[in-house]
């Protein structure tokens, strides 16, 4: 399955470099990749604009995209690749699809259509749509495919000292918080270390959303940093890890890509996602499914190694995977 010589248009909200690995890989695959932020801007009042009322900042946005559109118009694409979708305006599918009728049409969604409604009117325009939420694939006949890890978790399972027997590095968001103090009390009790790392893109953006979300209105500020780790360091400290924990947002069911980069990195997960028992790695060795009401750890889950995980089935977790599944064939038969 070869990208070689194909033109790709790949537009994407930011998510922590994520879409930058994806262009990389695309390149070094053969392809030629065009990529664009799916946001005018990425500052703190724009993404709060965009989220809250995107009608406010429309006209912004419709500027945006008519300057993409002149830059494209001479190009001819293989492929148009969309992962997000929460900006984009439909005149500019519309201009791309006339401009470009022989391309595919691909959108990506690591977010449940229940948070972003918008989500149901872009299916209209795509060729192949995929989401990583196993209910919205379901309900709205789309093709399931779970995200992925980068090869630099892949390449931490080395033996190194174990430093800590539980971590958590994520965003601040929903109910995380009240939780992580609760699994670091009860690791405390049973004399197990732990790291913790929260992050969030602001202070002032952060005090603005505590207002609005009753969960954050307990969480100690002091407890959160401001600067993002980079994937190196993320890798670094799994290394030192013996369990990750994994709080998913409580409205949604699809797998986080912490779950697929601790596992790659050989780590056991913690998670409060239930619905991971129905995933081809799943084994009771490697996971302890939280009851977010009712957290219980069990002391014997840190008394037994990592189990291997398949090569087979971790080949199927990876970057290359993933977009062997959009751009060639789906996987709807193995996930």
């Amino acid at each position: 399955m070869s990208l070689k010589g194909k033109k790709i248009l790949f537009i994407s909200a930011h998510f922590f470099g994520y879409e930058k690995a994806i262009a990389e890989r695309l390149k070094s695959r053969g392809a030629e990749v065009d990529f664009y932020n799916e946001r005018p801007s990425d500052s703190l009042l724009s993404k709060g604009i965009i989220r809250v009322k995107s009608n406010w900042y429309q006209k912004k946005i419709n500027r945006y995209y008519r300057k993409i559109l002149l830059e494209i118009s001479a190009e001819k694409y293989d492929f148009f690749l969309l992962i997000k979708g929460e900006s984009i305006p439909f005149f500019f599918l519309e201009g791309f699809q006339k401009n470009n009728t022989l391309a595919e049409k691909i959108f990506y969604s690591y977010d449940a259509a229940e948070e972003y409604p918008k989500f149901k009117k872009l299916y209209p325009f795509f060729d192949k749509n995929f989401t990583f939420e196993p209910a919205d694939a379901k309900k709205y006949q789309l093709h399931f495919r779970p995200l992925f890890f980068l090869e630099e978790y892949k390449s931490t399972v080395k033996k190194q000292e174990r430093k800590y027997d539980i971590t958590f590095i994520g965003s601040a968001h929903s109910d995380r918080y009240l939780i992580g103090e609760k699994v670091q009390k009860i690791a405390s009790q049973l004399h197990l270390k732990t790291f913790f790392f929260y992050y969030a893109p602001g202070k002032t953006a952060f005090l603005l959303k505590r207002f609005f979300d009753r969960n954050l209105k307990y969480f100690d500020v002091n407890k959160l940093s401001f600067t993002k780790l980079q994937h190196n360091e993320i890798a670094e400290i799994y290394s030192q890890s013996f369990a990750v924990l994994d709080v998913n947002k409580p409205f949604q069911n699809g797998l986080t890509m912490r779950t697929f980069e601790a596992l790659a990195s050989g780590k056991k997960i913690l998670t409060t996602n239930s619905d991971i028992k129905n995933y081809p790695f799943f084994s009771v060795e490697n996971v302890m499914i939280l009851d977010r009401k009712n957290l219980k750890i069990s002391e014997d889950f840190f008394k037994t190694d990592f189990s291997k995980i398949d090569d087979e089935i971790l080949s199927k977790m990876s970057l290359d995977s993933w977009i062997d599944c959009l751009f060639f064939h789906h996987q709807d038969e193995y996930w």
